[in-house]
Formats: structure tokens, sequence, C-alpha cells
């Protein structure tokens, strides 16, 4: 049975999670206390284990539940940042290192724990402000330098062994690994300290990076697209799921008039029952016309990609290209093709730049429409992605109405603010006023967008 002030701590890391957009619900909070009545909660890889198969559902947010359980539930036995020694002796930053490379080729990660807890104790100090102590990890490991020991850490590991082989690859492999438990320890010993300082909360706002698929396209950093990236096949998958179940259990079909009247002859002329014909599940077709200029261009191609992995679930998926001209790119995305390497290939070799380079829409529909004429008909769901900045020039609304109305249905992505379309140069609230335009911000909406909208 936990003890009630354990049940309080247990309740703030389950608000923690939840803030960091980690989904934990009334029952997996009961599961969690119960894994503290069942476990050794002084074993911190018990507890860790125990409390994480209960509230991380995806390995998405595995990440941030590691983070936010070093804050509530740090180790015991490291130097508390209040027995410091106001003026501790200065370091020897080569003794360090020597003993750096010592465990380094030891692989003891107890050890190495133990080290970046002195290290952070002897060389992330500072003074951020008067009569009050901070601690920085690229503080340790600058003075620590551990990227310079790894041609000394190869040659002990090698030990004469011919280089370029299959024991060389293992060699950087175990280094790779082994500096990556240094940093990891490091980070884990500045955020415990900066806790005890400041409040778990405080240091959770500043350090918990947003899920994945909650960070925002267009302020999306090159690791963050990376991420993403990864994210393409498992989101197609949940999305193919649902749209089949969507498709199989879908509305029923239209009123079969002639059934309807018949049946309501048996209470008196009252249609109580209706009559449906069978429903027809069909795949509709899908053309994504995209604006790829730089400023969204994370945002359309994580987009196509999407597409381009859920191509089973429509009859015909074609993929159209624009900055200030137009181009079909769905050949890069051909079946079976590296979706990272067909994005790559779409800025190199696709024509989408007919004068400057900056986005026309306008001229960009116009090329569409009189070169694809048949692209979009009455059986295509068209989804327009981009922003709308149309660097003051003409909107093409004309040309995109008439693509509207030909379509089945179409629908705008714009991964803007609502609140930003019209300023400046955009012209998002002139398009949305023929087309449904939604925003779309990060990957999260987009699934919900996905599913929501195309039609089956």
């Amino acid at each position: 049975m936990a003890r009630p002030g354990l049940l309080s701590h247990l309740a703030d890391f389950v608000r923690a999670l939840r803030e960091a957009g980690i989904p934990v619900g009334v029952s997996e909070g009961i599961d969690a206390a119960a894994v503290l009545g069942t476990v050794d909660v002084l074993d911190r890889r018990q507890l860790r284990e125990g409390l994480a198969s209960v509230v991380v559902k995806r390995p998405v947010h595995r990440p941030n539940f590691d983070v936010l359980f070093d804050l509530w539930w740090p180790r015991v036995g490291g130097t508390t940042t209040t027995d410091d020694d106001p003026d501790p002796p200065a370091p020897d930053p080569e003794a360090l290192r020597a003993e750096l490379a010592r465990l380094l080729l030891d692989g003891d990660d107890d050890a190495l724990r133990r080290f970046a807890r002195e290290a952070v104790a002897a060389l992330g100090r500072a003074e951020s402000t008067p009569g009050r102590q901070s601690f920085f990890s690229y503080r340790v490991l600058r003075a620590l330098s551990p990227d310079t020991l790894v041609a000394q850490l190869l040659d002990a590991l090698l030990a004469g062994a011919d280089r370029g082989g299959l024991a060389e690859q293992v060699a950087r492999n175990t280094i790779r690994e082994r500096l990556a438990t240094l940093r990891a320890a490091i980070e884990e010993e500045v955020r415990r300290r900066a806790a005890e300082e400041r409040g778990p909360d405080a240091v959770a706002r500043s350090t918990v990076r947003p899920l994945v698929d909650q960070v925002d396209f267009l302020r999306a950093q090159q690791q963050d697209l990376a991420a993403l990236r990864r994210t393409v096949a498992p989101l197609a998958r949940r999305l193919a799921a649902r749209l089949a179940a969507k498709r199989r259990h879908g509305r029923t079909g239209r009123l079969d008039f002639r059934r309807t009247v018949r049946s309501s002859l048996a209470t008196g002329g009252v249609p109580i029952v209706t009559h449906h014909r069978p429903h027809r599940p069909h795949k509709p077709e899908l053309v994504v016309l995209c604006d790829v200029s730089g400023s969204v261009a994370g945002f359309s191609h994580f987009t196509l990609m999407l597409a381009a992995a859920l191509r089973e679930q429509f009859s015909r998926v074609r993929a159209f290209a624009f900055v200030d001209t137009c181009d079909e790119v769905t050949r890069f995305f051909a079946p079976g093709a590296d979706l990272v390497t067909a994005t790559q290939r779409l800025s190199r070799e696709a024509d989408l730049v007919w004068f400057d380079g900056h986005s026309d829409y306008g001229h960009a529909f116009e090329v569409f429409a009189e070169r694809w004429p048949e692209a979009v008909g009455p059986k295509t769901s068209l989804l327009v992605l981009g922003d709308g900045r149309t660097n003051y020039r003409a909107p093409g609304t004309s040309t995109l109405r008439g693509l509207v109305t030909r379509a089945r249905h179409a629908y705008w992505l714009n991964p803007e603010p609502q609140r930003q379309w019209g300023s400046g140069d955009s012209a998002a609230d002139v398009y949305a006023e023929h087309i449904e335009m939604v925003e779309c911000r990060n990957a999260e909406q987009l699934a919900a967008i996905v599913g929501r909208l195309l039609p089956v």
C-alpha cells in the first residue's frame, strides 16, 4: 500500500505528464498507484519501467516521460546544491579527462553516472545571479571535450586489429553509445540540481520538448523534421485503419423510395421504417496541390510523404508541387520509393521555378489547370497545401474556384494560425471564400484532419 505522501507526489507527476501532452486518464492514474504498491520504489529502474508500462501508450511519448521521471524521481546519493563547497578547489581538467577515458573503456554505466555528477559539481557551476549558483551541461562538455577522446578510445578498443573492418565498426558504435550515456547522465544531473533549486514544475516547462506530432510545422528545426519523417509510416498505418473502418461501416446507401412506400402500407401509409439501397464503398481519387517554397517546405514535404504512404486507400493519387509554376511530382513517389529520397529528388529535379522563385499562387493555379485539365473531376478529392502568401501577386481565385467546382470535395490545409490569415501578403481570407480552409499546424492536427475530411 503506497503512503499518502507518495500518492500525492505521484498525482503531481501524472499532472506533469498531462501538461507535457502525454494522455494519462483516470484509469492509467489508478494503475500507476497500483505500481507503487507492487514494485520496489527504491529501485529506480523497476519504478521507471513499471510506471512507463501503464502510462506510456506510444513510443513518441517515452522521451518526455523519461525527462519528467528524472525530475520527479531523481537519483539519490548525489551531492546536493546546498551542500556544495562555496569555494571548491579548481578542478584539473586533464585529470578528469584521463579518468573519463578510463571509464569509457571500462563501460561501467554506474561509474560513468557517478563521474557525471562529480563533473557537473566541479565544472558546470556558473554564477547566474548574486548569491545563486546554476549548473550547465554545456560547460561540462566543453571542459571535458569527450569527442576528442574518440581516436584514443578507438586505438585502445581495437588493440592492434585491422582498421576498416567489422571490428572498427563495432568499436565506433560502442564508443558512440558510451558517450551518449555520459551526455544523458550530465543532463540528468543538471536537471536534478535545477529541480532542487527551482522546483520540478519550473524545470519541466523549460526542458520538456513538445511531442514530435505537436511540433509546429513552421517552427520545426532540422532534428524535428527528421523525427517527423520517422513518424510518417506509423501515422499512415493508423490513418489507413481508420479510413478503412470508416469505409466499411460508412453511412447507408441512398433511400429506396419504392421499398419504403411499399412497407409503409402496413402502417397506414406512415413510413415508420425507411429502406436504403446497398451502400457501395468506393475509393476516391486524391489530388494534392502543394506550395513547396521555403516558408512551408517542411509542412508540404511531410504531407506529401503522408499522402504517398496512404496510396492504397485511394484509387489514384496524383501529387503536384509549385513555387511560382507547377509540375507533377507523382513520379517521385512511386510505390516502393524511399519517401525521404523522394522529397530530396523533388527539390532537385521538379520544374517549380518560372520567374523569380517566389510563391505565385495565381500563375501556379493557371499552369495546373491548363496543363492537367483532366486531373480534377467529379470523383476527385482536391487537397491544397500552403500558407496562401502570394507576395502581393494575383491570387488566381477564378481558376481555383473552377477547380473546386469540378472536384467532388476540396479542402485547403494552411499551416499558419488562423489569426494570421489575411495579414500582410496573405490571401488566405480571400481563398477561404471559395474553398474550405482548415488550420493545420502540426502532425497531430493533420492526422485528425485527414481522417475527418477525406471522404470514403
